[in-house]
């Protein structure tokens, strides 16, 4: 059992947690919107309201948590998520009990913004040795794609 961060806890990011949960994980899941927080508990994790674009709001959900799932393929107007934000947050891990990261390389937020997003987490894990898994797969169909990071997290979780 370990505890898992979903960062983007949404309509995959709550099947995902859902998931998780049912292998007998502790998950945390963030969402910016308080509203959206039965939603998350609704599922077994632990909501948490936080926004990645503001890392300070962020970091006390990583207490305790030994694998961060960044959820944010999908989002279209936080260019900042998939470079500045997420270069930032892979240098803080390196002070916290995180040991993997999963990136989701798929989604909406178009094919160049997830590649220079998948291009920062593999320098941090070369940098810091953190342990990484990039998903490329695409959220549909659905089943796949959940099949893709429950793969992910587990392989992250066996390190």
């Amino acid at each position: 059992m370990a505890r898992v961060l979903i960062v983007g806890c949404g309509c995959r990011g709550r099947a995902l947690a859902g998931a998780l949960t049912s292998e007998r994980h502790v998950v945390r899941g963030t969402t910016r919107d308080p509203a959206a927080l039965a939603a998350i508990a609704a599922t077994g994790a632990e909501g948490v309201v936080a926004d990645p674009d503001r890392l300070g709001t962020l970091m006390p959900a990583l207490a305790g948590v030994s694998a961060v799932c960044w959820l944010l393929g999908s989002v279209r107007d936080g260019p900042a998520l998939h470079g500045d934000r997420l270069r930032t947050l892979m240098e803080r891990l390196v002070d916290t009990p995180v040991r993997g990261f999963v990136y989701e390389a798929a989604g909406a937020s178009g094919a160049a913004l997830l590649d220079q997003g998948a291009e920062v987490v593999q320098r941090a894990s070369e940098t810091w040795r953190i342990p990484v898994e990039i998903v490329r797969e695409e959220p549909a169909p659905h089943h796949a794609w959940l099949t893709s990071m429950k793969t992910a997290v587990a392989r992250i979780l066996a390190v």
